[in-house]
């Protein structure tokens, strides 16, 4: 367990290494790994009340409101597991989300005690994923669908960046580098 609570938000553009990352920093820091399309398939699975709700906008084809979002963050993060901290992961990935997740940490008197963001050149992602497409035959692996991706990425999710940077609270963290250095890169800023 560490020694003070460790709160962190994961961003990246897609085929960054955000999960790779993710996975060795909750595992370095005792912290559990959130990622919010598990815990809303999760929900799901549970059949609670929040999960049917997410469900009914998941099978109409719909992006799961932000209020809805944050409920299941709000639930997750009640968790005994959390206690030490937390490592966020594809959340938040809106302004709305950003802010909301802030005021709901201040509500629980657990302010984000770090935001890393993995920076990569456009060229080096669209061809992260479309070798991972090939490896794993996953259908939004293509050239066109990663750059819409990547377009909807920056439209949406560039003003977390900024969010966080303008409260000094952002740390760009080159990924362009070994999965290993990147991972030294940020457990040192954590120790």
């Amino acid at each position: 367990m560490p020694d003070r609570e460790i709160r962190i938000v994961l961003l990246g553009a897609p085929g960054a290494g955000k999960g790779t990352q993710a996975e060795t920093i909750s595992s370095d820091k005792s912290i559990p790994h959130i990622s919010t399309g598990e815990i809303m398939r999760q929900a799901v699975a549970q059949g609670s009340d929040l999960g049917l709700k997410v469900k009914s906008y998941l099978d109409a084809g719909k992006l799961v409101p932000d209020e809805l979002v944050i409920d299941l963050i709000k639930d997750r993060l009640s968790h005994p597991d959390c206690l030490p901290g937390f490592l966020l992961d594809g959340f938040p990935r809106t302004l709305t989300q950003a802010e909301a997740l802030d005021h709901l940490l201040a509500e629980m008197n657990k302010p984000l005690t770090h935001v890393f963001e993995l920076t990569v050149p456009d060229e080096m992602l669209i061809e992260r994923l479309v070798n991972r497409g090939k490896k794993s035959g996953r259908s939004d692996d293509t050239r066109e669908v990663i750059e819409q991706r990547l377009k909807t990425y920056y439209e949406q999710t560039a003003p977390v960046s900024d969010y966080y940077s303008k409260s000094s609270r952002l740390t760009e963290v080159k990924g362009t580098s070994t999965i290993k250095k990147i991972s030294q890169s940020i457990l040192e800023q954590l120790n």
